[in-house]
């Protein structure tokens, strides 16, 4: 009898993946740990009963995440990630040569040691980057306490759960405001709509007193179960996130980064939401 993870984040409605071999499995200071090997989606890890991150489709998470707020800034040098403690961010991040430093707050060591040891191909090596600032604190006291500026600030966190549930407090998006230069971008994980339409809404609320321009982009994670996945969008300037194509396609063409998701008409198209997403960016 085959073993099953089943995730526990919604209720009602859930998805289960074949616990083929178990690499590592621990409480941690901060959440429960699971790192398993699945047929379909090969190494998976999970926190506290919820899929955070595959082998299989990670790309699609970390490129999207990364590559369109680095790109729509267009000169950006330094790069705060908040989490991200599977270094996919940190590695994608890293591929831009123009990018001088990467600043990577994780609270939870235990996790990246994790990864290193049984998800390697996600950091790809972005821990032995003399670029990375790696640090291991709380994100959220962090950005409140910290001198340091930063052209883009990515938030790779968990859902609004345990740990992560301060990283979507208004005063942390303030906080977050504050470290960005002139001209910045801010841009967060903010779940699956069509199931947690409230991360969406709260986001929404919470980054436009903030922000001059708020909105969301989305792709497609298949591990991230209901559909697509919203990335929560802030800066001063509407501009960054309206740019045409072509203009995107020269910066990226410049990188000489060989992606397996993101393009430039994928980037521009990401910002035209379907109506129940818009919809809820008008909800009380």
């Amino acid at each position: 009898m085959s073993e099953w993870f089943c995730e526990t984040l919604h209720s009602g409605y859930g998805q289960r993946l074949v616990i083929d071999k178990v690499l590592f499995r621990e409480r941690t200071e901060h959440q429960d740990l699971i790192i398993f090997e699945n047929r379909a989606f090969g190494r998976v890890m999970a926190l506290d009963g919820i899929v955070q991150t595959t082998e299989g489709d990670e790309f699609v998470y970390h490129e999207m995440l990364t590559h369109v707020p680095i790109l729509a800034h267009g000169r950006a040098r330094r790069v705060l990630i908040i989490g991200g403690g599977d270094g996919g961010m940190a590695r994608e991040a890293l591929r831009h040569k123009s990018v001088e430093q990467v600043t990577m707050v994780e609270l939870d060591r235990s996790v990246v040691d994790m990864c290193i040891e049984h998800l390697p191909s996600l950091s790809n090596g972005a821990f032995d980057d003399p670029r990375l600032d790696l640090q291991f604190a709380d994100g959220a006291k962090f950005v409140e306490e910290t001198d340091g500026r930063w052209d883009v600030i990515i938030v790779d966190s968990t859902d609004p759960i345990g740990p992560g549930e301060v990283l979507f407090r208004e005063s942390f998006y303030k906080a977050c405001k504050r470290c960005l230069t002139d001209g910045g971008i801010l841009v967060t994980q903010n779940g699956v709509p069509f199931v947690q339409g409230g991360e969406v809404t709260n986001s929404f609320h919470r980054l436009s007193p903030h922000f001059a321009d708020v909105w969301f982009y989305t792709a497609a994670v298949p591990t991230y179960q209901g559909g697509l996945m919203a990335f929560g969008w802030a800066s001063d300037d509407a501009s960054l996130r309206q740019l045409p194509v072509p203009v995107i396609a020269e910066r990226f063409e410049a990188t000489e980064i060989a992606c397996r998701y993101y393009t430039p008409e994928a980037h521009a198209g990401a910002f035209g939401l379907p109506q129940f997403i818009r919809k809820l960016l008008v909800s009380a």
